[in-house]
């Protein structure tokens, strides 16, 4: 029974390891789309570029 409980115990860390991994990947994320929308609503005025 000890072996059981161990073993969930140790794939419930992997397990919290991992969402704690994808919700920092998702935060980088979406900050990163943030910043390039800003980016490309930027309205360049005189640049002389067509």
């Amino acid at each position: 029974m000890a072996a059981f409980l161990g073993s969930f115990l140790q794939y419930g860390i992997i397990m919290a390891i991992l969402a704690v991994i994808a919700a920092a990947g998702a935060m980088v994320g979406k900050k990163l789309r943030e910043n390039k929308d800003a980016k490309s609503a930027t309205v360049h005025i005189g640049s002389g570029r067509k």
